[in-house]
């Protein structure tokens, strides 16, 4: 496939596909390759109908500010938007396009439930593939009820299974994506944080290799919302930034922790299953407890507490994991480029055209 790379570092094909074509093949993002049937045409469908819902509903953030209908509240919050959307193109050399340029609201709280599964002693995300987007650590659904149908059978097939919703989800430029009532009254750092990682998903994106795409976009988010704030901030957004990734590195250390004492459990190969089970168990109650330890520090902030409220299994660990283990190595290579968001794209991806084994390699991921 022919390709061309604009000024802000985006690869795009040339010539762009029409809408209606676009469509199509970003539904094919969410449309299983394998054999056909029952269930993989029943998935395609509900792929479709969701994607055409959110084609349906969206109008340009213009039109909707003008709008006499629409509350002052979101009309701020879309007038801040605008700003944002300006920002990632001139300053982070995010793609200059009709993405996050529109609005829809849909009138739920996710805009799809990902299914995440993987084997009762292993923390290895299960994969399922797609035609674009390869094969990818979880299953997207746009209704709760189906998501949850479909996590119900990979239980009865014996593994763990996590379902989470999504606020925001990118079709890699096919489609111009809106942004969402799903997240629009985000607070302004999160609200931005959302709109560079989904446009990050433009720039460089590896089929099959969810913890690269996902740990780069981590990686442009976190940099992108440290110059929003340093631009359009003040002090107290700064502090409430810096509290917030202090204590989301208090959280992912905790998972990489847990993660690392199940993986040397599960290869105890002599160990019967039943003494497995008990030991695992164990490790998610000394998490649980470990959590309550550190969150004494968090000056009463509880944005974790729903997550520890589940069961906590195998597929919640790597449902956090997948989007945060290369986060530190990416954020070194931009470093090394001194702060230079084409440089580092550019390296990104040339990374990206390395045989697996070789990209991780550099990366320092096994």
């Amino acid at each position: 496939m022919n390709a061309s790379r604009t000024d802000t570092g985006r690869l795009r094909c040339m010539p762009r596909p029409s809408r209606g074509v676009r469509l199509l093949l970003a539904l094919s993002l969410l449309t299983l390759t394998g054999a056909a049937g029952c269930s993989s045409i029943g998935y395609y469908w509900q792929a479709m109908r969701g994607q055409m819902e959110l084609v349906r509903k969206s109008r340009p953030i213009p039109e909707v500010i003008a709008d006499s209908v629409t509350e002052p509240k979101l009309r701020d919050t879309l007038q801040q938007v605008t700003t944002m959307r300006e920002f990632a193109s001139r300053e982070l050399a995010l793609p200059d396009n009709g993405s996050y340029r529109s609005y829809a609201d849909l009138g739920r709280p996710y805009v799809v439930w990902n299914v995440f599964a993987t084997g009762e002693f292993s923390t290895h995300a299960k994969e399922w593939c797609f035609p674009i987007a390869g094969c990818v650590g979880y299953r997207g659904y746009f209704s709760e009820a189906a998501a949850r149908a479909f996590a119900q059978e990979q239980e009865q097939a014996g593994l763990d299974v996590f379902v989470g919703g999504v606020p925001a989800y990118s079709t890699l430029g096919w489609l111009d994506d809106p942004v969402l009532s799903t997240f629009i009254h985000y607070p302004p750092t999160e609200l931005a944080r959302l709109i560079f990682h989904e446009l990050s998903h433009q720039v460089v994106y590896v089929k099959g290799d969810t913890t690269f795409n996902e740990s780069f976009a981590v990686a442009v988010e976190t940099e992108g919302v440290q110059r929003w704030v340093r631009a359009h901030g003040n002090a107290d957004m700064q502090r409430a930034f810096e509290r917030w990734q202090s204590r989301k590195r208090d959280f992912v250390e905790l998972i990489e922790r847990t993660r690392a004492k199940l993986d040397a459990l599960y290869r105890e190969a002599e160990v019967e299953k039943a003494e497995l089970r008990q030991r695992k168990a164990a490790v998610f109650a000394d998490m649980r407890a470990e959590y309550a330890l550190i969150k004494q520090g968090w000056g009463g902030f509880s944005g974790y507490d729903g997550w520890f409220a589940q069961p906590l299994n195998n597929a919640q660990l790597a449902s956090v994991a997948l989007y945060t283990q290369l986060v530190p190595a990416f954020q070194a290579l931009l470093q090394a480029h001194d702060g230079d968001m084409r440089g580092f794209y550019a390296e990104v991806e040339r990374l990206s055209k390395l045989p697996a084994d070789e990209r991780n390699r550099r990366l320092g991921h096994r």
